[in-house]
């Protein structure tokens, strides 16, 4: 912490913001500073550890005026960002983080402290953390969406428009033709993409336990980059995630499946919505990648889409 006692921005966390958002979060980025002292003193709040920082956010653990045990987490007002405090007051504690407030002007919020050392992705057995993780996704998902949500088919009208900018850059012919099913399974479903309240970043990491005594259930999903649309969409992170346990079992289609119907059965959703939503979300994925860079498609997505079309 600098001498005058104000925050200091992480360099990492500044480095991402430069990286990826250019000059606007740069800025954002400079004046962090004097944005975490506002609140603090706005908000009646007392430093209570070290900063923390996501590749977006930075985390100030904090007490708040009676003493409860809170985090401030500041995060520039952007499209990712938009709509997180709407998500966490509709599931209202319910498999997710509590907001206890909000400025939506900078998009400021103080929430519920969890322990950030203990995460879903620490549980050994593969499947019981996929099968707690499906869990979640069904309980976040019961929920109809908030008016004014960011809609799936409006995301993936936006991936269609793009993805003849972004074919080109592929090497490989076949890496080409499986984007390209990608998308054809995208426009199958543009016009149905539901009305769910969805996390769209639920991964292990992202769900955690709760303080020790706080008497809330074992696990709690964070950092939720909200949208209205189908479940089928939100499977894909669990999918990739803990690759290293797929690759361990020495079938890697039979592995995905496995994964893929244990989520769909938890949730409830018809197996062939839910491929075609994951087919859409590797082609954001790819999209982006190519975007920034790429020349060739993730080998773990090729894995899974091949698992899912028996390609």
């Amino acid at each position: 912490m600098p001498a005058d006692g104000r925050i200091a921005v992480p360099e990492a966390l500044a480095a991402a913001h430069s990286r990826y958002s250019g000059a606007a979060d740069r800025a954002w980025s400079a004046a962090l500073p004097e944005l975490a002292a506002a609140y603090l003193e706005r908000w009646e709040l007392r430093r209570d550890g070290p900063v923390t920082h996501g590749m977006v956010a930075l985390v100030l653990p904090v007490h708040c005026p009676d003493g409860t045990p809170a985090v401030l987490k500041l995060q520039p007002v952007d499209e990712e960002t938009t709509g997180e405090a709407d998500a966490l007051r509709v599931w209202d504690g319910d498999g997710a983080v509590r907001l206890l407030r909000h400025d939506p002007d900078t998009g400021t919020t103080l929430l519920e402290r969890l322990d950030p050392s203990r995460t879903l992705s620490a549980v050994p057995d593969d499947l019981a953390a996929l099968r707690t993780l499906a869990e979640l996704l069904a309980r976040l998902t019961a929920h109809p969406a908030p008016s004014g949500m960011r809609r799936l088919a409006d995301v993936a009208a936006g991936l269609l428009d793009r993805l003849p900018g972004a074919l080109p850059a592929l090497a490989d012919p076949a890496e080409r033709r499986l984007l390209a099913d990608c998308a054809a399974a995208t426009r199958e479903l543009i016009h149905e993409s539901g009305d769910r309240l969805l996390h769209w970043d639920l991964h292990y990491e992202n769900v955690l336990a709760p303080l020790p005594g706080s008497g809330r259930e074992p696990w709690l999903a964070i950092d939720p980059k909200p949208l209205e649309g189908d479940p089928g969409f939100e499977l894909f992170p669990a999918l990739w995630n803990r690759w290293d346990d797929v690759v361990a079992t020495g079938d890697v289609p039979r592995m995905v499946r496995r994964r893929f119907d244990l989520m769909t059965e938890t949730l409830g959703l018809d197996r062939e919505r839910a491929r075609g939503w994951t087919l859409a979300r590797v082609l954001q994925n790819a999209v982006w990648d190519v975007e920034h860079g790429a020349a060739a498609l993730q080998p773990v997505q090729v894995a899974i889409v091949e698992a899912l079309t028996d390609r």
